[in-house]
């Protein structure tokens, strides 16, 4: 049975197989592959001239003493007709010749014949012929993984323990050895490093995370890289922590002793003008970025009144704001506000907060400040606490004149300052911009540098989001949980008809049912009942972080949501589809625009359930990078337990189930009624233990 305390299966509960062995069939596949290796190994000529020359002309080769050499050691002459055994080749020649002329009249024949049947059904015979090319197609991309995956894992089966946290494109040591020395070197790098091809293992005392929302108070040590001297030795946010025992770390962050950030919250909320945090959701506040979140606390908050709060920090070899609020089990992901515009859509944010977060907003001519409004909607909040505000000596009070006077040109109130803390508010209208003097602060961007989605563009210093069509004030949108359903106008602005996204949710909302009804059995495997009892139903808070690879139009979050999981889901839309990100953070959720031939920026071990449906189709599409580096990053941001599901076409469920083997996930396959071209793919990552030195 489960530990009711702990997210997922406990020690090490495999997916058994339903039907025929699991196993079996993986050591068949295996047997099937390495005889086709040595079939390939041994004739080197193209599949396509082989086959037919072989059997029409056949093959000599099989005499005991090689091809034309007689017993005695000479070459003899197959065209000699003086021997009865010459005549016999002369005969069986001359039938083969006979043969090759009937196929080739035969094909003949077929030509003509296509020449003449109708158009109709030449439409279908075309039809078939697509769905063989496909297969084909398929077949070969299958083939391809299964002689690439398995000699790529051989190279490096476990990773080293030095990468327990390691998190490609985030090398901070080498863009030091690159020169990268101008404040940018925690800046993100793809492309300077080798892909790490191995599995990344837990720490050596890794535990499976508490459950919701208990975890979100206490987590274990050992999951993290952070020490107890670095908690307590972390400056004042971070006061409301305290060791409970060597093992945990205690979050009190609703408790009056600790730090007191419901008095924060609250400050901030009077200051807005609110009555107090609860009605952030009544003035049209939804979606918070919180820049350098400290441990999460102030998200962790907010999270009873219904704000999502995500949570953006620099990577960190230790001591990780990131890693350690997502172990709370709250949205954060690796984002620096250095020198690149981060993959968020303009107009993202109801609200953008930053506490002491280390930003140096007057620096490099406000282009930072650019970045802030172009990620805040209409209307939304910038809330910044810092000892800047109450500069006392010339240097830092020229430095905090100076964003006073910058934020006014961006078109932003400032509604109060209470001590370090200082809420501006962004304009709701564009005649704003148009009644600014000439010439003073950044310009307005032109249509072909203010994109809806940048993707790590290098920063631009004009205001961004003036072009979209997204264009409407926090406070005229719904309220949450309403506006989850986009309204026909806001729907039109992506081209969707309110029909479309009814038909999305109920196809969603199906899935999750199906989904849980599937896991059941699976999580319940050694769970004793009697007989004709039905398999007790996963428990609502079995997982709590969520990554949708191919997120679409945000229906997975939806439909969890209605569903009461209790979850929060990082939507993620891939660049290589279509671009729906802008509509699902117009839904209140939160997403991310990401290339899946790079690493996420997360760290190890991060999620318990990673979902993908027509993930692979999008992707092989492209050939950019094989299906086993993608599911070498999925293996590692999941944590151990946790579980993948695919749904997808049968041939590309098929290479994906062989790859499992290789990564060592228990996985099942499972046909979709619903679909006969579509399965789901249920694989479960084990956990791994390393062995302590």
């Amino acid at each position: 049975m489960s530990r009711p305390l702990q997210r997922g299966v406990s020690g090490g509960v495999r997916v058994s197989g339903s039907g025929h062995d699991l196993w079996d069939s993986q050591s068949k596949d295996k047997t099937e592959k390495e005889d086709l290796d040595k079939r390939g190994s041994s004739d080197h000529s193209p599949l396509a001239l082989r086959f037919p020359l072989g059997l029409l002309l056949g093959n000599n080769s099989d005499s005991k003493y090689g091809n034309g050499i007689g017993e005695n050691g000479f070459a003899s002459d197959s065209f000699i007709v003086s021997s009865p055994r010459s005549r016999l080749k002369l005969m069986l020649l001359s039938l083969k010749f006979s043969l090759v002329v009937i196929v080739v009249l035969a094909l003949t024949g077929s030509f003509w014949w296509t020449l003449s049947i109708s158009s109709s059904s030449r439409g279908h015979i075309y039809h078939g012929y697509r769905r063989l090319q496909e297969k084909l197609v398929s077949d070969l991309l299958e083939i391809g993984e299964f002689s690439r995956g398995p000699l790529r894992l051989k190279e490096s089966e476990f990773c080293s323990q030095d990468l327990e946290n390691f998190v490609p494109c985030y090398n901070v040591s080498g863009n030091v050895e690159l020169e990268v020395s101008d404040g940018n070197e925690v800046d993100r790098q793809c492309g300077h490093e080798l892909r790490q091809n191995c599995l990344v293992l837990p720490p050596v005392n890794y535990k499976i995370p508490l459950r919701w929302p208990t975890g979100k108070d206490v987590i274990w040590v050992a999951n993290v890289k952070i020490t107890a001297q670095e908690v307590l030795s972390s400056g004042s946010l971070t006061k409301r922590m305290m060791m409970l025992d060597e093992e945990q770390i205690s979050f009190r962050s609703a408790s009056h002793m600790f730090d007191g950030v419901e008095d924060y919250s609250h400050q901030i909320a009077e200051m807005i003008g609110l009555r107090n945090e609860s009605y952030f959701i009544q003035a049209g506040v939804r979606t918070i970025l919180d820049i350098g979140c400290g441990y999460g606390s102030f998200g962790a908050h907010l999270f009873d009144s219904q704000l999502l709060t995500t949570c953006i920090a620099n990577y960190e070899p230790s001591g990780s704001q990131v890693q350690l609020t997502l172990e709370r089990g709250l949205p954060a992901m690796i984002a620096s506000f250095t020198s690149k515009q981060l993959p968020f859509p303009s107009l993202s944010f109801d609200m953008l907060h930053c506490a002491r977060c280390g930003i140096e907003w007057d620096q490099k001519d406000g282009i930072l400040l650019i970045e802030a409004d172009r990620l805040l909607k209409p209307g939304g909040y910038f809330v910044w606490t810092s000892p800047l505000t109450n500069a006392r000596n010339k240097e830092n009070q020229k430095r905090w004149k100076f964003i006073q006077d910058f934020t006014l040109t961006l078109c932003w109130e400032l509604l109060s300052q209470q001590d370090e803390t200082v809420v501006w508010k962004k304009t709701s209208k564009k005649s704003c911009y148009a009644s600014r003097k000439s010439g003073s602060g950044p310009s307005l961007c032109g249509r072909g540098i203010d994109v809806e989605s940048p993707y790590y563009r290098e920063l631009q210093n004009c205001i961004g989001g003036m072009q979209s069509a997204r264009w409407v004030p926090i406070e005229k949108r719904e309220r949450w949980p309403s506006r989850a359903n986009l309204n026909k106008k806001e729907l039109a602005i992506y081209g969707l008809q309110p029909d479309e996204l009814t038909e999305d949710s109920d196809n969603w909302k199906t899935a999750v049912q199906n989904y849980w009804s599937l896991l059941s059995p699976l999580i319940f495997s050694d769970h004793p009942k009697r007989p004709g009892d039905e398999d007790p139903s996963p428990p609502y808070n079995m997982l709590r972080n969520v990554l949708d690879m191919n997120a679409h139009f945000g229906g997975f979050n939806s439909a969890l949501l209605q569903a009461r999981k209790s979850v929060w889901v990082m939507n993620v839309v891939p660049i290589s589809g279509p671009n729906y990100l802008p509509l699902i953070q117009d839904r209140g959720f939160v997403g991310v625009l990401h290339d899946w031939c790079e690493a996420f920026p997360t760290y190890p071990r991060t999620y318990d359930l990673v979902h993908a449906a027509g993930f692979l189709s999008l992707e092989t599409e492209q050939h950019r990078c094989t299906m086993l580096d993608m599911f070498l990053e999925i293996d590692r941001i999941l944590r151990p337990e946790g579980w993948v599901i695919i749904r997808d076409t049968v041939p590309l469920i098929e290479s994906a189930r062989a790859l499992t083997a290789q990564l060592k996930w228990d996985a099942r396959v499972i046909e979709v009624e619903s679909d006969s071209d579509q399965r789901l793919l249920i694989c479960q990552k084990p956990f791994f233990k390393r062995q302590a030195s």
